[in-house]
């Protein structure tokens, strides 16, 4: 997904003059051909991301696109303030980049591990939130991050993800639009981000075991596609929510919000993520999500107990 989006950030600032790239001094070695090319575009703001994002408010509000960039919760939660009071308040074209999703860095600790920005980001008036799933996904979001109006958010992995799509399968893509990723009648996987392999695993295990369950990604979190959970809520009679992220405001928060709303046809929606914890293990990104059972065989595994009437 990073290197998707550098690809794509480069092709973008060929046609606008007006955007810029920020870096909290980090990302060199993946930034560097953006560097190459736009020197004149691209600032590195040092460790000091507070005042890397009101320094990007302020090119905003003078007409600059300004993408800012960093990894895990640098940022988002570092910066929280600033982007409410100096970016989403005066609705600046704020572009917020996090490398480094959930567990990415999950060798660093808790402090690296991001798995409350969805909530933070979700909750500001006016910022949209985009979680793609796979390279695929982060090339059909790209032009719709960086167009939107005001603050957008992008979180993305780190590189090296599993490819669910087909390269031209997404052209076109429109925010706040789900992607179905395979049909089901016994309940749906909802998910947002990387996590998508976990469900397309779990997916098959339980196809296995005899259950039908589709699978569906969401790569905007926020505008949220109300009309297919509405839809799929008339279908069939639970959904589970899937994310690499504290159930608490996240992804899944999003979905009960609107199934809550409806007047008719609710599914029981359960979520699987972090609860409310935060994470006190160290290891990798695959280590971790088996410690919290949001792998695949952990994912299948709570499914099959839902539908069994065990939990």
């Amino acid at each position: 997904m990073r290197d998707t989006f550098t690809r794509c950030l480069q092709q973008a600032a060929r046609d606008n003059q007006d955007l810029v790239l920020v870096t909290g001094d980090l990302g060199f070695g993946v930034l560097f051909p953006f560097m190459q090319e736009f020197p004149d575009r691209f600032i590195n703001a040092g460790i000091s991301e507070q005042a890397m994002m009101s320094m990007a408010a302020g090119m905003a509000l003078e007409g600059k696109t300004v993408v800012v960039y960093s990894i895990g919760n640098f940022p988002t939660l570092r910066c929280l303030e600033q982007i409410r009071n100096c970016c989403a308040y005066h609705e600046v074209k704020v572009k917020i980049v996090c490398v480094g999703a959930g567990f990415t860095y999950g060798t660093l600790g808790m402090t690296h591990h991001a798995t409350e920005d969805m909530s933070a980001l979700r909750m500001l008036p006016g910022v949209t939130v985009f979680a793609p799933a796979d390279k695929v996904e982060t090339e059909a979001v790209m032009a719709r991050f960086l167009t939107e109006p005001g603050v957008a958010y992008l979180r993305i992995g780190r590189g090296g993800e599993p490819v669910f799509h087909d390269d031209e399968s997404l052209q076109g893509y429109e925010t706040g639009k789900a992607v179905p990723y395979c049909e089901g009648r016994d309940a749906y996987i909802l998910t947002a981000g990387g996590i998508l392999a976990s469900a397309v695993e779990a997916q098959k295990l339980l196809t296995e075991h005899g259950y039908s369950v589709g699978v569906a990604s969401f790569p905007t979190v926020k505008p949220i596609d109300e009309a297919y959970l509405e839809d799929l809520c008339a279908r069939v009679p639970v959904l589970f929510t899937l994310e690499e992220h504290t159930i608490i405001g996240g992804f899944g928060g999003a979905v009960c919000e609107v199934v809550a709303g409806l007047r008719q046809n609710r599914a029981r929606v359960v979520r699987f993520g972090m609860n409310d914890v935060y994470c006190d293990v160290v290891g990798s990104q695959a280590y971790l999500e088996a410690h919290y059972g949001l792998d695949g065989p952990g994912v299948a595994a709570k499914v099959q107990a839902v539908l069994e009437g065990k939990m």
